[in-house]
């Protein structure tokens, strides 16, 4: 499933829990296909061209980067809902610092997100990565992956 979520043209994919290598692979990833894209500010280094900006001002732009969507305020999450309602043909990727993964039923963003990547670094020694395609809020398909360090 990992795979499939690096080859996505459009769609919107949820990183939680400060993923920061899983989403600078996928931005990587996306950059070598020749993708432009346009990211908030970038919490972490990605190789090729990253424009900076607000992605509520300009549509050129093939995949966007979103940081923290879900801590923002309750109007600040409104504007992102219609914005991503209006964005379905483009890659958004939204990064958000805190873990969240059963919970994001709580938020109404989850119907505009198609893959969850929900990563934890447990304290006995590995990291686990729960990855969910969502359709419609609801999980359709789930997948565990977990790495010793």
């Amino acid at each position: 499933m990992l795979k499939k979520i690096a080859k996505l043209d459009s769609g919107t994919v949820l990183i939680t829990g400060d993923g920061k290598r899983i989403a600078r692979i996928y931005l990587n990833a996306w950059a070598k296909r020749g993708k432009r894209i346009l990211a908030e500010y970038l919490p972490f280094q990605v190789d090729g061209d990253v424009y900076i900006g607000s992605p509520f001002e300009s549509d050129e732009f093939e995949i966007y980067l979103i940081v923290n969507p879900l801590s923002r305020s309750k109007a600040e999450r409104e504007k992102l809902k219609e914005w991503l309602a209006s964005h379905t043909d483009r890659l958004v990727l939204l990064y958000e610092r805190k873990y969240v993964k059963d919970s994001i039923t709580r938020y109404g963003i989850k119907e505009f997100v198609d893959y969850l990547i929900a990563y934890k670094r447990e304290t006995v020694g590995f990291e686990r990565l729960d990855v969910m395609r969502l359709e419609e809020g609801k999980v359709a398909e789930s997948k565990t992956y977990v790495r010793r360090y």
